[in-house]
């Protein structure tokens, strides 16, 4: 279609083409066909002239093919009019004008529909690049925060708030790569489960702990972008808890991150390790005396999910949240 509207030559030559395939195929038929049907093969090359070329090609071809059956096929044979020719030619008029019409509206509807899905491509792409920036400026923003508290931190004298201030420009350094990591188109297709090991092998190399395996076990669970950060957040902030204080004196570990859908649109997050687990006084359980603890619940009630630490060797994270 769009090399006829191109090409008005191509268009009339089709037109001019039609009328006269549709004349030898009726001529040939001529003694096969029971009176009265003049008009039989030229419907068809009207249709596909008009569809194909537009509306004035289409009334070329009409007018090619009205006058060729009017001259060859419609006694008495020649332009002769009587009343029977008469009322056959404006049959023929009236038709050919309504296939016309109707084919001339589809294909102006199928051009509007075209102009429209272009500028919603168009939308929709300035709306991505628009987006991506904003979410490139955020995770810029949170690493210059970061970088602030750092230079901060060597101002101050006191212990307890340079390691505050230590843990404050670690978790803004962690939000910032999983806000990169997730929101870059070029990570879009990766699964959750490799998404998960990139993050855990992030995190333990920026811990320094080489020797401390992180395994991950994830299968495929539907989320948004916006709870998927929020799910990350809360690995990396229980991953990095375990790094800092499950392998003490140790120089290896194991980290286990199984994420598993649990059926009726509800998913488990466990993450367990091999360390001495929790203390036994249960001291930060409640979110109240840890920072860490806090965060986490947290986390989880932004997922709208329970948290809970179950018994077991190490210490034992598990998220119930659905999906």
């Amino acid at each position: 279609m769009r090399l006829f509207q191109q090409n008005p030559l191509l268009a009339y030559g089709l037109a001019v083409l039609s009328a006269a395939l549709g004349f030898y195929v009726r001529w040939a038929l001529d003694g096969v066909l029971p009176p009265g049907f003049p008009y039989l093969t030229f419907f068809p090359a009207v249709i596909l002239t008009a569809f194909l070329a537009g509306m004035w090609p289409g009334i070329l071809c009409a007018v090619l093919s009205g006058l060729a059956a009017w001259w060859f096929f419609i006694p008495p044979i020649g332009f002769s009019l009587s009343p029977a020719s008469g009322l056959t030619l404006v049959f023929f008029i009236f038709v050919v004008a309504v296939d016309i019409a109707v084919i001339e509206l589809m294909r102006r509807a199928l051009h509007d529909l075209e102009q429209e899905q272009a500028l919603t491509a168009q939308l929709y792409e300035r709306q991505r690049v628009m987006f991506q920036e904003l979410q490139h400026r955020v995770a810029n923003n949170m690493t210059f925060v970061a970088a602030l508290l750092q230079i901060k931190k060597r101002t101050i004298d006191s212990p307890q708030a340079a390691e505050a201030l230590d843990e404050a420009r670690e978790r803004l350094v962690t939000m910032a790569q999983i806000h990169r990591r997730l929101y870059d188109p070029a990570t879009l297709e990766l699964s959750v489960a490799a998404s998960l090991r990139e993050l855990c092998d992030d995190l333990v190399q920026a811990a320094g702990g080489r020797d401390v395996v992180c395994d991950v076990k994830a299968e495929e669970v539907e989320l948004d972008t916006t709870r998927l950060v929020t799910l990350f957040l809360l690995v990396a902030e229980v991953v990095t808890n375990a790094l800092k204080h499950a392998f003490d004196g140790r120089t290896s570990g194991c980290i286990n991150v199984s994420l598993l859908p649990t059926g009726e649109g509800r998913a488990v997050l466990l993450i367990a390790d091999d360390g001495p687990g929790f203390p036994a006084t249960n001291t930060g359980l409640d979110g109240r005396l840890s920072l860490g603890f806090g965060i986490m619940h947290s986390l989880a009630g932004q997922l709208g999910g329970q948290l809970d630490f179950p018994p077991g060797t190490g210490a034992q994270v598990r998220l119930t949240f659905p999906t």
